[in-house]
C-alpha cells in the first residue's frame, strides 16, 4: 500500500526536474541512499516524461506527481505511472478524480476550513502546505487538535534541521523536502552529490 510505504520512508523527496534524460540518474541516486521514493512535481514541461521513465524502467521507486492542480494532470499523471498524487491546495474535483481511479491522494491544507472540505471528501491523510510560512509545527499541532482521525504530511520550508521535531509528532505520517536533491544539484547531475544527502536524511530520521 502506498500509504504504508510512505510511512515507513518518513521522507518524500519532492522534486522539480526540468530534463527528463537526468530522471533514471536521479531515481538511483534517492534509492541508492535509501529512500526509493520521488514526487515529481508538476511544474515544468519534462515532468510528465520524467514520472513515466521512473515508473517504468525503476519500479522498485515510488513514484507520485505533485503540484497537481486539474484533473487533466492527474489523469496525465497517471498515464505517465503515478502512484499517488500531491495538490498545493484542496480541489475537490481532483479528488474525487482521483478515488474515482484508485489513485492516493493528498492534497494541501493549512486552515481548518480546508481540513473540514477534506474530511467531507472523505480523506484521512492530508499535506500540511505550505508547513513552516504557515506557522510550523505549532501552528500544525493547533489545527490538528480539532481533527483526531487526521494525519498529515507537511511540506514547505521542511529542512534536515526541522525534519525531527515534525517527525516526533505522532499525526505527522512523512515529510515533504526538497532539500536532499534540489532542482539546481538536478541539472547538474550531481546525483552522487544527492545520494549522499539522502543517506544522511535517512540516517538523521531513522536514530533515536
Amino acid at each position: 500500500m502506498v500509504l504504508d510505504e510512505i510511512r515507513r520512508l518518513k521522507i518524500v523527496p519532492v522534486i522539480v526536474i526540468d530534463e527528463a534524460e537526468r530522471a533514471l540518474g536521479l531515481a538511483d541516486a534517492l534509492a541508492g541512499g535509501g529512500l526509493p521514493c520521488a514526487e515529481i512535481t508538476f511544474r515544468t514541461p519534462a515532468a510528465a516524461e520524467a514520472l513515466r521513465r521512473i515508473a517504468t524502467e525503476r519500479p522498485n521507486v515510488l513514484a507520485g506527481a505533485g503540484t497537481v492542480l486539474t484533473t487533466e494532470q492527474a489523469a496525465r499523471a497517471q498515464n505517465a505511472g503515478a502512484r499517488f498524487i500531491v495538490s498545493p491546495g484542496i480541489n475537490p474535483k481532483v479528488v474525487e478524480w482521483c478515488q474515482d481511479h484508485s489513485l492516493p491522494v493528498f492534497p494541501g491544507v493549512c486552515t481548518p476550513t480546508e481540513i473540514e472540505t477534506a474530511l467531507e471528501c472523505g480523506l484521512n491523510v492530508v499535506k500540511f502546505f505550505p508547513a513552516e510560512p504557515s506557522g510550523g509545527l505549532g501552528f500544525l499541532k493547533a489545527i490538528a487538535a480539532p481533527f483526531p482521525d487526521l494525519a498529515f504530511m507537511p511540506t514547505g520550508g521542511i529542512t534536515a534541521t526541522n525534519v525531527r521535531e515534525y517527525l516526533a509528532f505522532k499525526r505527522v505520517v512523512a515529510c515533504g523536502g526538497s532539500w536532499m536533491a534540489p532542482q539546481d544539484w538536478i541539472q547538474q547531475g550531481a546525483f552522487d552529490r544527492i545520494r549522499d544527502a539522502v543517506s544522511a536524511a535517512v540516517s538523521s530520521v531513522s536514530n533515536p
